[in-house]
Order: structure tokens, then sequence, then C-alpha cells
């Protein structure tokens, strides 16, 4: 049964290890929780916006109004589309794509989360590649991009990993200090030859499109 309003709670991605799936209120709870058991080591900070560093409960609040806010300020010219990764019926971590003005220029990127106890297990791998097919094949964007400070090793080595290629750097603030976020991007052509595979299904997209500025 598709939601009569909102079609991106429909909206899921299967590969044979995780699923991707649009986050509702009951999967923005599971993740303010898992976020409030830990991302990232004190003493590091991967994230441009600092949210990670806020003490709980309003850590906890802060997430939910997060996932609020994405869904409310969907818009066809500007939007986040905030996704749940489920690892064995568990809710590990999250993925998002985002853009201005996709139906024009064609392009999204991508951040994404893990919970502490999930790293290292080749998951951001997985849930990066799934992303992927979402935007080019469900959305039919031309490019992707991704950035990230040169210090978060495991975020450079899935982009790394996935062929993209560098596209500069820019400065910006990081817990009130300049730093330098190194930026990538891959072309559709590049992800059709590498990375594109027959073992990932897209559900719910074609109800989701008119919502995005596309046409279905």
């Amino acid at each position: 049964m598709t939601h009569p309003i909102w079609p991106l709670f429909d909206l899921r991605v299967r590969t044979p290890r995780l699923e991707l799936r649009y986050i509702d209120d009951g999967l923005a709870v599971d993740l303010a929780l898992l976020a409030a058991k830990g991302i990232h080591e004190p003493d590091v900070m991967p994230f441009g916006i600092p949210w990670s560093d806020v003490p709980p409960p309003q850590l906890e609040r802060n997430t939910m109004q997060h996932y609020w806010r994405c869904r409310a300020e969907t818009t066809p010219t500007s939007w986040a589309i905030e996704l749940a990764c489920i690892v064995d019926g568990t809710v590990v971590g999250t993925t998002a794509l985002e853009s201005n003005d996709f139906p024009t220029l064609r392009s999204f990127g991508t951040g994404s989360w893990l919970g502490r106890e999930f790293q290292g297990r080749g998951i951001g791998k997985e849930m990066r590649v799934a992303t992927l097919q979402l935007g080019f094949l469900g959305l039919g964007a031309d490019y992707a991009t991704t950035s990230a400070w040169p210090d978060n090793e495991p975020s450079l080595g899935v982009t790394r990993s996935l062929g993209y290629t560098p596209n500069g750097h820019r400065r910006q603030l990081r817990r009130n200090e300049a730093g330098m976020l190194h930026a990538f991007e891959m072309p559709r052509a590049d992800f059709l030859v590498r990375l594109h595979r027959d073992d990932i299904t897209l559900h719910g997209v074609a109800g989701c499109l008119p919502l995005l500025g596309l046409a279905p």
C-alpha cells in the first residue's frame, strides 16, 4: 500500500546486505538514540556542523527536528532525502542525498554516518553505493559529489575506493577553527561502468519524482 500524501515514505533501496528506508518518526527515534551512543571520538569532528557535540537529551531532540525540517522544507528546487540504513533489522546509521535545482543541474551531494559499534564492517561502502544507485538510476542524476575533512580517513577511504575524482577544496569552519574540506565528484558514466549493480533494487521511486520536480 502506497502512502496517500507523502510518497517518500514508500522509498526503499535494497542490497543483499542492507536496506535504506526513508526516515519516518519511528526511524528518527532509533537514529536519535543511536547518535546519542556516539558516532566518533570526542577529539574528532567529521561533520561541517558539529551537531554531535551537543549533549543528551538535546542531541536526540535536535536529531528529530532535523528530520522533520528536511520533510517540511522539501520542494522541487531544494531537497534532502534522508534514509535510515538497516542491517538485519537493526538501524545502524543514515545516508542522505541533497540537491538544489536538481531538475536543471542534475547533481546531488551525499553524506552519511554510522553508529560507532557498526563501523569498520564495510557497511559504509555498501551504503554509499546504494545511495549512488538511487541518485543515478532512480533520479537520473548526471553527477554525484561528496566531501570530507582530510583527517576523516574512513570517509575518504570509501570515496577513493569507489573512484571519485578530486574536485578541489574549500576553507570552512570546524569547531570554530579554519579547516580545509576536500571535495570529490563522480559523473554518471563512471558510475555506470564501475559501480552499477543488478543486485541493488529501488522501490517507490516513481511516486516520489513529482515531489522532487521530476517527470514520472
